[in-house]
């Protein structure tokens, strides 16, 4: 089980690296792979809104993976859902603007 964390964590490396020089399938191949923890974490930002918000946390994932991949790069996962969740509070805070 270990053995195949790792090589996702690898792969997802390989695909933040491509989807950072601009190749668009890398980027469509990584979308599957950090969906559903993007989809959770949008989830916990999303319960802290006030209720009757116009966006949801479907709506909050996609509007932060638009402005994470290709925008920058990324040392690792980790570095990848940190830069997200900060996205992901930037666009709640221009929202509520």
């Amino acid at each position: 089980m270990e053995n195949a964390k790792r090589a996702e964590m690898t792969q997802m490396t390989r695909l933040l690296e491509a989807a950072n020089r601009g190749d668009q399938q890398a980027a469509a191949e990584l979308l599957p792979m950090v969906y559903e923890e993007l989809r959770c974490l949008a989830a916990a930002k999303m319960a802290q809104e006030r209720p009757g918000h116009t966006l949801d946390a479907t709506g909050l994932v996609h509007e932060a993976y638009i402005k994470l991949v290709g925008d920058r790069g990324f040392n690792d996962r980790h570095h990848f859902f940190r830069v997200a969740a900060e996205a992901m509070r930037q666009i709640l805070v221009d929202r509520a603007r």
